[in-house]
């Protein structure tokens, strides 16, 4: 059986699909942290900016 499993994050979304829960078959993530690197943390304006880009 394959999984599909999604995460998201204020800055960070990822998929990942596993066959029986154990063998990863694919995995990728779209980060914003060199968006938010120069501000030392995340800012919410610009994250939410981003979701324009998913």
């Amino acid at each position: 059986m394959n999984i599909l499993s999604i995460e998201t994050s204020c800055d960070e979304t990822s998929c990942a699909v596993t066959q029986n829960g154990k063998k990863v078959l694919s995995n990728v993530v779209f980060s914003q942290i060199k968006d938010h690197q120069i501000f030392g943390g995340v800012v919410p304006e610009i994250a939410s900016r981003n979701i324009f880009n998913l």
